[in-house]
């Protein structure tokens, strides 16, 4: 559905040349989900627009739905659903109406545009809220009207940029849940780029991380977490010189490939934290080193992205706020 080589978008800003994405290499298959992911300014939605056509490379090639972006834009558009940042919908008009032109904007006949339209405010519970104006509407609703608006010329492949964000929790999760139905349903190929962090890492089969717009990371999330991040167990014995003796202990006994002390705490950064740790307890006990308390964590995504990159997703976007 997405075939990307050497996708590259330059910027001039003030007399200067800024690389906003620096030749993204990607192939997305038929009926993915996949998460796209990277701090503020990493060149997500940058990525997004080139692939949409809304934005034109300055390098590279890219097919997207088995088509050009640049020679034949409008056909691209015609296969494709986007979902941006901001509410597609105006506020005027009813939500049956905004649907409705939608589909006529694509070409469809008035009574295709009214089936349609009634199939979508069934699919996402937008029924009740058909002569309702999207002004009067919560977020959670008009990010589902935004998602039914994308989907009214049924595309096989679906752009949703951040459609979660600045909801609440019951929302996101509302969100999710008809994101999710879709796939299951219709088989739509969803790309998406998030903030949320725990939304990745459980709805999508697949994450890719840009940072300094190149891609550093693809593939499962689970497969990221084991191969950059590991697990991670902590240990509390009595003193600071007990967790030095610790953390000599841990490289040859569980095969660690991180071991830091803080003062009396060791923390160790393993393959498999649930069968290493009982093992790393009996060497302690066999060294005479007392363990006052243990804990395993399993890695997150954002663990990913500071074994890479030497900083976390979240410092990252608080420096981008900050500036």
């Amino acid at each position: 559905m997405i075939h990307a080589r050497g996708l590259t978008r330059r910027f001039r800003i003030k007399r200067e040349s800024v690389d906003a994405v620096r030749g993204i290499d990607l192939d997305v298959g038929k009926g993915q989900l996949v998460a796209f992911l990277g701090p503020n300014g990493a060149g997500k939605s940058t990525t997004l627009r080139m692939l949409t056509t809304l934005l034109p490379p300055t390098s590279g090639t890219a097919t997207v739905a088995g088509l050009d972006i640049v020679a034949d834009p409008a056909a691209v558009r015609a296969r494709i659903g986007y979902v941006g940042q901001k509410n597609s919908a105006g506020e005027y008009f009813r939500v049956l109406d905004e649907l409705v032109t939608q589909g006529r904007c694509y070409g469809m006949t008035r009574t295709e545009s009214r089936r349609r339209a009634d199939e979508l405010l069934d699919l996402l519970d937008l029924r009740p809220l058909a002569a309702r104006k999207p002004g009067t509407l919560s977020g959670g609703q008009r990010r589902r009207l935004d998602i039914a608006i994308g989907l009214m010329h049924r595309p096989a492949l679906l752009f949703l940029d951040e459609p979660s964000t600045g909801l609440d929790p019951q929302s996101r999760a509302n969100i999710w849940a008809h994101i999710l139905r879709l796939r299951e349903e219709q088989d739509t190929t969803l790309f998406l780029t998030t903030h949320y962090l725990e939304e990745a890492d459980s709805m999508a089969e697949r994450v890719v991380i840009i940072d300094h717009g190149r891609i550093i990371a693809d593939g499962t999330a689970a497969q990221l977490k084991s191969d950059l991040a590991g697990d991670r167990i902590t240990v509390t014995v009595p003193d600071p010189a007990s967790a030095a003796r610790a953390a000599d202990l841990a490289a040859r006994a569980v095969s660690a490939s991180e071991a830091v002390t803080e003062d009396s705490t060791v923390r160790l950064r393993v393959p498999r934290a649930d069968t290493a740790l009982p093992e790393y307890l009996r060497v302690l006990e066999a060294a005479q080193i007392k363990v006052c308390a243990a804990e395993t964590a399993r890695p997150t995504l954002d663990d990913v992205f500071l074994a890479l990159t030497g900083r976390t997703l979240r410092e990252s976007d608080a420096e981008g706020v900050a500036a």
